[in-house]
């Protein structure tokens, strides 16, 4: 797979993670919110709750587990920390989340999946 269909895998992975979340309630607050040294694929509200999502689309449930790593988890948690100011209120409870997108079933939100 070329790096241009891998993109646009990616993107519409995150596109139906975005619509998945809307449908559960939450507020989508950015998609592909980066600083230096990060990126998050989403960032959602839902009450007092401040989700950075990582989302991963594979063909099964296994190997989107195996492609989230610490590595990938790490680095996801240094960006959450350096955008939580730009999206959290006083009070909010913040975590790292993940979706996995496989195909024929329904996205699989796992919340805080970084405890570190």
């Amino acid at each position: 797979m070329s790096r241009a269909q891998a993109e646009r895998r990616g993107r519409r992975a995150e596109t139906i993670a975005a619509w998945w979340l809307r449908l559960q309630g939450w507020r989508i607050l950015a998609q592909r919110a980066r600083v230096p040294g990060g990126e998050v694929d989403l960032v959602a509200r839902r009450g007092r709750t401040v989700a950075f999502i990582e989302v991963k689309q594979r063909a099964t449930g296994d190997s989107a587990a195996l492609a989230l790593d610490q590595h990938r988890l790490r680095r996801v948690a240094v960006a959450a920390e350096r955008l939580a100011p730009r999206f959290q209120r006083p009070g909010d409870d913040i975590r790292i989340d993940a979706i996995f997108v496989i195909p024929r079933r329904l996205p699989r939100h796992l919340p805080n999946v970084w405890l570190g």
